[in-house]
């Protein structure tokens, strides 16, 4: 073979392989069918939250973003009043968030810049002609998708599926199995596995309580509830109390040889408690209920 059709072979080569590689990366005019594709709609940009799920990995199938729902996000950021201008920009960034996760895949759908029906309508359409979901938060749309038979993807409901099964100040019951890391902690669980440590309960295991919520969070372990048992807390004396107290006490003068036994007496145990050292007094100092919790919380975790 001659040099220069060599040299046409490798350049026909070489124009074929950019070629590919361009018709790869361009934004596509239908879906792939591989997988149920998720139309994303305007709200859920605009909300975010869609790249947290996406990136711990729960959405297996291909989310679909139409260019109308790009188009609707560049009117808003272009004519819309300040705040709406700074929710359609950061719908834009997430657009692009999305498209840099390794592990999601994102198409942009060539469907037109503008949705002469509405962007709703288009995305009802597109979810029947490709027989797949729609990702939204928009209540309105929600329900018509249900009422077409599509399936809908909602954000908030996920949220609401995931939230705390209690939440400070509610009530629970709850059977005690074991002794917490402090030595007065009682501990149960709820029917989906949530720890719930009780204070002042270590002398009630075995026995089912009604106790209060007062702090509930979500560790690496999983949920964790910290509660105290109802009707165990002292309520604190009124003035009115107080001062029946000190009516009550008999009165009288004290003697000089009282007062000075009195004042010895001070003295002293003001000299002790100087001389202890400072060592063994923080040793005495208890826990407070954040250092309690936290300790029990690296225990979980570990």
């Amino acid at each position: 073979m001659e040099p220069i059709q060599l040299l046409l072979v490798i350049v026909a080569i070489v124009i074929a392989a950019e070629t590919t590689y361009l018709v790869a990366k361009a934004p596509r005019q239908t879906v792939n069918r591989n997988g149920r594709p998720i139309f994303v709609d305007t709200s859920v940009l605009i909300d975010g939250r869609i790249v947290a799920v996406a990136r711990s990995g729960f959405i297996g199938d291909t989310l679909v973003i139409p260019r109308s729902v790009i188009g609707e996000l560049q009117f808003l950021a272009d004519n819309a009043d300040h705040d709406k201008r700074s929710r359609a920009r950061f719908g834009l960034d997430v657009v692009s968030e999305l498209q840099g996760l390794p592990d999601v895949k994102v198409e942009i759908l060539q469907d037109g810049s503008k949705a002469e029906e509405g962007v709703d309508e288009r995305l009802l359409v597109l979810a029947k002609k490709y027989h797949g979901a729609v990702c939204t938060i928009d209540y309105n749309l929600n329900k018509v998708a249900v009422v077409e038979n599509i399936t809908v993807l909602n954000v908030n409901e996920l949220a609401q599926q995931l939230r705390m099964a209690y939440l400070p100040g509610e009530h629970m019951v709850i059977e005690l199995v074991q002794k917490g890391q402090d030595s007065h902690q009682g501990v149960g669980y709820l029917n989906d596995g949530t720890m719930v440590v009780v204070e002042h309960a270590s002398s009630d295991i075995g026995k089912t309580l009604e106790v209060e919520c007062i702090r509930s969070l979500q560790t690496a372990a999983g949920k964790m509830i910290f509660a105290r048992k109802l009707g165990t807390g002292q309520q604190p004396r009124s003035n009115n109390d107080r001062k029946k107290q000190t009516d009550n006490k008999p009165a009288g003068r004290k003697t000089a040889k009282t007062a000075r036994a009195t004042t010895a007496t001070v003295a002293a145990s003001q000299s002790t408690s100087q001389s202890q050292p400072k060592r063994a007094q923080s040793k005495r100092r208890p826990k407070s209920q954040a250092q309690r919790e936290a300790d029990f919380i690296d225990l979980v975790n570990s």
